[in-house]
C-alpha cells in the first residue's frame, strides 16, 4: 500500500484484509474475484447480467467494482471508472482516506488512481506516456494490464480535459 496523494492510497488484496477495519479508509474495490462475487454475493463464474448491481456495487465505505484484468480495453466500462472517480473524489472530500485495491496492486487499482491524478490536474503532461512516467515516482509498483491501458490511452484527452480542483 502506497499514498499517491494525500490521502488517497493503492494497495493491493493483502493491503485491503490489513487495512478494512480501519474506521478512516473507505475503498474501491477493482476486482470481480473476489471483491465483487462476495460482496454481491453470486455464485459460478459471473454475476447475471440482468442484476442490479452487475457492475458496480456501492456500500456505506466501498465501491466494488466487477473487474477484471482483461485484454482488450472494450471489456472496460467507463461508466464504472466514472463512479469510481466520482466515489474517490466525494470520500476525500469528507476527509477520508480512500485506498483503490485490486488483486495485485499494480493495474486495475494504479490505472484508476492514474486517472483520477489526470483529471484533477496533479498529472500533467501532453501525452500519456508523459503522465505515466510522472506517476512512476509516485507508484513505481504500476504496470497496467493490455485492457486497462487501452481504456486509459482511449480516454485520457477526455479525463485530461475535465481538470478538477
Amino acid at each position: 500500500m502506497k499514498e499517491v496523494y494525500p490521502g488517497l492510497y493503492v494497495g493491493n488484496e493483502k493491503d485491503y484484509y490489513k487495512m478494512k477495519e480501519h474506521p478512516e479508509f473507505s475503498f474501491v474495490l477493482a476486482a470481480k474475484n473476489p471483491f465483487h462475487k462476495n460482496i454481491v454475493g453470486y455464485e459460478g463464474k459471473s454475476c447475471d447480467k440482468s442484476h442490479p448491481e452487475y457492475l458496480i456495487a456501492r456500500r456505506k465505505d466501498m465501491i466494488v467494482l466487477n473487474m477484471v484484468d482483461a485484454p482488450s480495453s472494450l471489456f472496460f466500462s467507463k461508466v464504472m471508472i466514472d463512479e469510481a472517480l466520482n466515489f474517490i473524489d466525494e470520500e476525500l472530500h469528507e476527509c477520508r482516506c480512500v485506498m483503490i485495491v485490486c488483486n495485485r496492486g499494480e493495474s486495475r487499482s494504479a490505472s484508476i488512481a492514474l486517472l483520477y491524478l489526470i483529471q484533477h490536474g496533479v498529472l500533467k503532461g501532453e501525452t500519456l506516456e508523459d503522465c505515466e512516467v510522472e506517476f512512476l515516482r509516485l507508484y513505481p509498483e504500476y504496470n497496467p494490464g493490455k485492457g486497462i491501458r487501452g481504456f486509459v490511452k482511449e480516454h485520457f484527452e477526455e479525463y485530461q480535459s475535465i481538470k478538477i480542483f
